[in-house]
């Protein structure tokens, strides 16, 4: 049998359990009525206002997390790359060195543009 098949096989048992689990929550869990008790407010104290008002998050959050996704996937490249490097050659070594450099690319214009302190302040 083909690995694809194989693979295929599996993401169809895996889909087809989460979607069997939830069919059977929702033909067999509980359907609570929403009581004036069951939408007061929990824990703050605090009674809801206006539901609508939903404050923005400040646009300086949205460089610091794409700064996280852009070092969170590059760690993860960087484990693939080591276990991918078995037969260690001397192109296997630049290609390191490439993508170190950019990280320290990155990470110079991180510094530089203070994104860090912007949140901090």
């Amino acid at each position: 049998m083909s690995p694809y098949a194989v693979f295929l096989l599996y993401l169809l048992a895996i889909l087809g359990f989460v979607g069997f689990t939830l069919l059977l929550n929702r033909l067999l869990g509980p359907r609570p009525a929403p009581t004036d008790v069951k939408l007061e407010p929990f824990e703050c104290g605090a009674t809801v206002i206006d539901p609508t008002n939903v404050k923005a998050v400040p646009i300086k959050y949205y460089a610091v997390a794409i700064v996280f996704i852009l070092f969170d996937l590059e760690t993860v490249f960087l484990f693939i790359w080591a276990l991918g490097a078995q037969p260690l050659t001397g192109f296997m070594l630049v290609t390191f060195f490439i993508f170190v450099f950019l990280l320290v690319l990155i990470l110079l214009y991180v510094y530089r543009a203070k994104l860090l302190e912007a949140v901090t302040r």
